[in-house]
């Protein structure tokens, strides 16, 4: 089974950019996007989910902003939205399940634009850290995908020097991973990928970052343990990040 993630930074231009011819050659069985930034209705006419896939979608209630959706080509059941029930109005969380296995599509806010929203930002990171317990020891297999928003290490960030002070790479947040990691979370992309830099999944659109792999890898697939064991093959497709969004879509392949 094949899984991706995929921030497309507004559905509506990524399908515009060849997003479906994308998501053809890449064969995924389920696919979890981010950002969307679309309500159901301003979808183009004419524009079908590829493959056939079925699709759950969580837009944001404001207009052109946030968003995510889950497209599977096999039916799947809707277990929530949100965490805790909440009113969630921006259309983090979106948690589905597909036979056996929960996916727990999620959009972490940014703090990047000001002080109020690095305050929101953390202060969701801290509920949805307390939210992930009830599942993280699941006997079934369970995996968040997404864009988090943070950088974990250096070996995920281009220039780790000249971003200290940079939200998605301060060092609170960094050690809140850290803390999702102990609480039983597994990032399989890294576990996959080694100590090394990179591969990023996310690049700036200012100097040249985009062309000269000067990026940053904040999508992410975590999986318990349950999960873990059956995954077979991590990547990044870096050409979709250059092409359709200014991310990447993450591929994780299951042995399910």
């Amino acid at each position: 089974m094949r899984l991706i993630s995929w921030n497309v930074n507004g559905i509506r231009a990524a399908i515009r950019k060849g997003l479906d011819e994308f998501i053809k050659n890449l064969k995924p069985d389920i696919l979890m996007l981010q950002e969307i930034r679309c309500l159901e209705e301003q979808l183009p006419k004419d524009w079908s989910p590829p493959l056939k896939m079925d699709y759950a979608w969580h837009p944001a209630e404001r207009k052109g902003y946030s968003g995510v959706a889950t497209l599977s080509n096999k039916d799947f059941t809707i277990i929530g939205k949100g965490k805790n029930n909440e009113n969630d109005d921006e259309g983090r969380i979106l948690i589905t399940k597909h036979d056996n296995l929960i996916l727990i599509n999620t959009y972490l806010p940014s703090g990047s634009s000001k002080i109020e929203r690095q305050t929101y930002k953390e202060n969701w990171m801290e509920e949805y850290l307390i939210w992930l317990n009830e599942y993280v020891n699941l006997d079934s297999p369970v995996i968040i995908a997404g864009d988090l928003n943070i950088a974990h290490t250096e070996n995920d960030i281009w220039n780790p020097s000249g971003n200290k002070m940079t939200s998605g790479f301060l060092p609170n947040e960094r050690e809140w991973f850290n803390r999702l990691l102990r609480s039983g979370w597994i990032d399989v992309c890294r576990q996959e990928f080694g100590d090394v830099k990179g591969p990023y999944s996310w690049w700036s659109n200012r100097g040249r970052a985009r062309i000269l792999d000067r990026g940053w890898r904040i999508d992410y697939f975590l999986a318990n343990r349950a999960a873990a064991k059956l995954v077979t093959n991590a990547e990044i497709n870096r050409e979709g990040g250059l092409i359709v969004s200014d991310h990447a879509p993450v591929i994780i392949d299951l042995n399910l």
